[in-house]
């Protein structure tokens, strides 16, 4: 059963913050950390994950991507900081 990913970056605490869709998480943030993908996450070197949801349906992940895009910020952080304070690299534990 294929899986499904909206996730978070920065480049640190309380920094700049992307979100993004996926199905192939692991590949998508080495994608982010090398550079790979030209767009804003490059432009603003963000490549800290820092928090992810799991999803097994593609329309439910996008639509929570959407839907978290128009969040205010402070939703935001508050979500990180809920499951990951210290805004560790969750990367690591995907490897």
């Amino acid at each position: 059963m294929k899986q499904y990913y909206v996730y978070i970056l920065t480049n640190k605490q309380d920094g700049t913050l992307y979100i993004g869709v996926t199905s192939n998480l692991r590949k998508r943030i080495w994608d982010h950390k090398n550079k790979a993908v030209d767009g804003f996450t490059k432009k603003y070197n963000l490549d800290r994950l820092v928090y992810f949801e799991t999803y097994d349906c593609v329309e439910n992940a996008i639509l929570r991507e959407k839907r978290m895009k128009k969040w205010e910020r402070s939703w935001k952080v508050e979500r990180i900081q809920e499951r990951n304070p210290e805004w560790k690299d969750l990367y690591e534990t995907l490897v």
